[in-house]
């Protein structure tokens, strides 16, 4: 103690029993360990979200890529706007003409390869915390909160699924 007082332990009430306080201390923890492991490429959690799902779905629109991940449009624009300044992704007229199709550039296909190992031992480091059986139960638990979506399953509109605000029209 610096400061030559005692530290006393702070009552947090019924904060660690909350499945939210619990979570976001969770969420804060596993992303501390992707800053340091990703920090050498300069990749925040979001991006690799991004770039992990044009490398997956090459051609897919802007507002299929931000549906999929539950990004507003108007963040979604400006971390795109960096991923190609970065000349990471790129951005190519879709056959309707009205929207953009996404692709990774040469060198967002070279980054993704030198990533894949990064997560795996970030994924590693998690799942040494919860052992395999953990890991599974968690994640579909998870799931569950998330609303019971299961991999690979369609994601809804994430504004039609929310609840209508009090004094809204549909309340």
């Amino acid at each position: 103690m610096t400061d030559g007082k005692k530290k006393t332990q702070i009552d947090l009430g019924p904060l660690p029993e909350l499945i939210g306080y619990v979570l976001r201390r969770a969420q804060l923890a596993v992303f501390q360990d992707f800053f340091v492991a990703f920090a050498p490429f300069d990749i925040r959690p979001a991006q690799f979200s991004v770039l992990t799902v044009i490398e997956r779905n090459p051609g897919l629109t802007q507002s299929r890529v931000a549906e999929a991940l539950g990004i507003k449009r108007t963040n979604f624009v400006g971390m795109l706007n960096e991923l190609e300044q970065r000349g990471l992704a790129e951005r190519r007229q879709a056959r309707d003409k009205r929207s953009y199709a996404l692709y990774l550039t040469t060198e967002g296909a070279s980054l993704m390869r030198k990533l894949k190992p990064v997560l795996k031992a970030h994924e590693t480091r998690m799942v040494a915390k919860v052992g395999e059986d953990g890991r599974d139960t968690l994640i579909a638990l998870l799931r569950v909160i998330a609303g019971g979506r299961e991999r690979g399953a369609r994601v809804r509109n994430a504004k039609a699924s929310r609840a209508p605000r009090p004094g809204s029209a549909a309340t």
